[in-house]
């Protein structure tokens, strides 16, 4: 994971920018959690500002993105948590848990350091809804059903699983790939496309862009997505897990 951020990563922090509606989720999940660890944290996104966190992220890049009020980050790897067993109350990871390596190892690590584990995923039986990657970019659907777990793989992990559907604002503040799900010009910003890590190498990009810029010149995109722009949220296969060893 870390190899792939530290060479699309220089701008993320620009683009990826927590969402308060989404941090509330996050916020409620933890509940009385005091000590928490930020798993894969990145540039700080979602930690919360009133509790106790250390932060664990294996790039140089993003950690140098990191603002001066952010929690204490150590560099270190999910598969292998610098910490005691027990150490926190709860352990955090949002949008990390695909780039994983070994993902069962990663969440045996979380499950190990802390009882009460809260994981943002993307649910991957949602790969192909989405107008972007069902009409222009279906390669991103097949690598996603390859990389982001299955919602069984938590259940295999900790005793007691709660899955939370987390709908996306239509001005969602946090550019992560289905972000931009009623902007659909957003996807032509370079800037945008480079916080996302699906964009990365991928080798249909400009025939994706293209037939996007022509469906949206001639009306095609309005007309096959007219129901989304009555929306103003959306629910995009995003899933909250609470989990507890």
């Amino acid at each position: 994971m870390h190899e792939l951020y530290d060479e699309i990563g220089e701008t993320y922090g620009e683009y990826r920018r927590a969402d308060p509606r989404i941090a509330a989720h996050i916020a409620t999940a933890l509940g009385d959690a005091r000590t928490i660890v930020n798993i894969g944290a990145g540039t700080g996104s979602y930690e919360p500002k009133d509790r106790n966190v250390v932060a664990v992220e294996p790039s140089e890049i993003m950690i140098r993105q990191r603002a001066s009020d952010t929690a204490p980050v150590v560099r270190a790897s999910a598969m292998q948590l610098p910490f005691q067993d027990g150490t926190f109350d709860a352990a955090l990871a949002i949008f990390t848990v695909h780039h994983w390596p070994d993902q069962q190892r990663g969440l045996k690590e979380m499950s190990r350091v802390a009882a009460l584990n809260v994981i943002l995923t993307w649910d991957q039986t949602h790969a192909g809804a989405m107008w972007l990657i069902r009409d222009y970019f279906p390669e991103i659907g097949r690598h996603g059903r390859t990389i982001c777990p299955p919602l069984d793989a938590f259940r295999r992990v900790f005793a007691r699983v709660e899955i939370v559907p987390v709908s996306i604002p239509q001005d969602c503040t946090d550019g992560f790939l289905n972000a931009y799900w009623r902007r659909p010009e957003a996807y032509f910003d370079a800037g945008v496309r480079s916080a996302i890590s699906a964009f990365a190498d991928l080798p249909q990009l400009d025939s994706g862009l293209a037939r996007l810029r022509r469906d949206l010149d001639d009306g095609s995109w309005v007309a096959r997505n007219a129901a989304l722009l009555n929306l103003t949220e959306c629910d995009l296969g995003y899933r909250l897990i609470i989990a507890e060893r």
